[in-house]
Protein backbone atom coordinates (compact mmCIF):
# COMPACT_ATOMS: atom_id res chain seq x y z
CA UNK A 1 0.00 0.00 0.00
CA UNK A 2 1.27 3.65 -0.67
CA UNK A 3 -0.64 6.78 0.67
CA UNK A 4 0.66 10.14 -0.32
CA UNK A 5 -0.22 13.32 2.27
CA UNK A 6 0.30 17.06 1.88
CA UNK A 7 -0.07 19.96 4.36
CA UNK A 8 -1.02 23.14 4.32
CA UNK A 9 -2.33 26.06 6.65
CA UNK A 10 -4.56 28.13 6.33
CA UNK A 11 -5.12 32.09 7.56
CA UNK A 12 -8.22 32.50 9.47
CA UNK A 13 -8.16 36.56 9.43
CA UNK A 14 -11.85 36.56 11.41
CA UNK A 15 -10.48 34.46 14.26
CA UNK A 16 -6.98 36.21 14.15
CA UNK A 17 -9.11 39.58 14.71
CA UNK A 18 -11.34 37.99 17.57
CA UNK A 19 -8.39 36.38 19.59
CA UNK A 20 -6.34 40.20 19.78
CA UNK A 21 -9.84 41.85 20.60
CA UNK A 22 -9.74 38.83 23.01
CA UNK A 23 -6.21 39.57 24.40
CA UNK A 24 -6.84 43.92 24.23
CA UNK A 25 -10.07 43.74 25.86
CA UNK A 26 -8.48 41.61 28.87
CA UNK A 27 -5.46 43.86 29.27
CA UNK A 28 -7.72 46.93 29.78
CA UNK A 29 -7.51 48.27 26.49
CA UNK A 30 -11.24 48.23 25.31
CA UNK A 31 -11.88 50.28 22.64
CA UNK A 32 -8.45 49.22 21.22
CA UNK A 33 -10.19 46.00 21.41
CA UNK A 34 -13.49 47.15 19.69
CA UNK A 35 -11.21 49.14 17.41
CA UNK A 36 -9.76 45.80 15.64
CA UNK A 37 -13.21 44.11 15.60
CA UNK A 38 -14.69 47.18 13.55
CA UNK A 39 -12.30 46.40 10.88
CA UNK A 40 -14.83 43.67 9.75
CA UNK A 41 -17.50 45.19 7.66
CA UNK A 42 -20.15 43.52 8.94
CA UNK A 43 -18.96 44.79 12.76
CA UNK A 44 -18.84 48.43 11.23
CA UNK A 45 -22.23 48.45 9.99
CA UNK A 46 -23.55 46.87 12.99
CA UNK A 47 -22.30 49.43 15.21
CA UNK A 48 -23.61 52.29 13.02
CA UNK A 49 -26.88 50.86 13.15
CA UNK A 50 -26.87 50.49 16.59
CA UNK A 51 -25.87 54.15 17.23
CA UNK A 52 -22.26 53.55 18.77
CA UNK A 53 -19.74 54.39 16.12
CA UNK A 54 -16.52 52.57 15.96
CA UNK A 55 -13.64 54.50 17.41
CA UNK A 56 -11.80 56.80 14.58
CA UNK A 57 -7.99 57.49 15.80
CA UNK A 58 -9.15 58.32 19.42
CA UNK A 59 -12.71 59.23 18.83
CA UNK A 60 -15.67 57.74 20.15
CA UNK A 61 -19.19 58.68 20.45
CA UNK A 62 -20.19 61.45 18.39
CA UNK A 63 -17.11 62.88 17.64
CA UNK A 64 -16.03 59.61 15.79
CA UNK A 65 -19.41 59.75 13.86
CA UNK A 66 -18.62 62.94 12.52
CA UNK A 67 -14.91 61.71 11.80
CA UNK A 68 -15.98 58.22 9.99
CA UNK A 69 -18.70 60.89 7.50
CA UNK A 70 -15.51 63.33 6.76
CA UNK A 71 -12.98 60.60 5.69
CA UNK A 72 -15.81 58.22 3.94
CA UNK A 73 -12.56 56.74 2.34
CA UNK A 74 -11.14 55.21 5.59
CA UNK A 75 -14.59 52.76 6.21
CA UNK A 76 -14.22 49.21 5.71
CA UNK A 77 -16.71 48.98 3.67
CA UNK A 78 -15.98 52.22 1.62
CA UNK A 79 -17.66 50.36 -1.49
CA UNK A 80 -20.50 49.31 -0.16
CA UNK A 81 -21.15 52.72 1.65
CA UNK A 82 -20.48 54.85 -1.76
CA UNK A 83 -22.49 52.81 -4.27
CA UNK A 84 -25.34 52.85 -2.13
CA UNK A 85 -25.05 56.43 -1.58
CA UNK A 86 -25.01 57.13 -5.38
CA UNK A 87 -27.91 55.24 -5.91
CA UNK A 88 -29.84 57.01 -3.61
CA UNK A 89 -28.60 60.20 -4.61
CA UNK A 90 -28.34 60.21 -8.27
CA UNK A 91 -32.47 60.76 -8.05
CA UNK A 92 -31.88 63.66 -6.32
CA UNK A 93 -31.92 66.88 -7.03
CA UNK A 94 -29.50 69.89 -6.72
CA UNK A 95 -29.70 73.67 -5.53
CA UNK A 96 -30.52 74.37 -8.89
CA UNK A 97 -33.00 71.94 -9.34
CA UNK A 98 -31.16 69.79 -11.81
CA UNK A 99 -30.83 66.06 -11.25
CA UNK A 100 -27.41 65.29 -9.67
CA UNK A 101 -25.62 62.84 -11.86
CA UNK A 102 -23.66 60.03 -10.69
CA UNK A 103 -20.21 61.19 -10.82
CA UNK A 104 -21.23 64.41 -8.70
CA UNK A 105 -22.98 62.64 -6.15
CA UNK A 106 -19.98 59.92 -5.48
CA UNK A 107 -17.79 63.18 -5.33
CA UNK A 108 -20.25 64.26 -2.69
CA UNK A 109 -19.48 60.86 -0.92
CA UNK A 110 -15.80 60.95 -1.28
CA UNK A 111 -15.48 65.00 0.10
CA UNK A 112 -17.90 63.51 3.21
CA UNK A 113 -20.82 65.49 2.02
Amino acid sequence: MFGVSTGRTVRDENCERLKLSKYLYDTGMKVAAVGILCQDPRVFKAMIHAGTPCPYFGKIGEEARVAWAANPKDRPDYKEAKSNYVSKCASTENNAGQRKSRLTCKREFDSGG
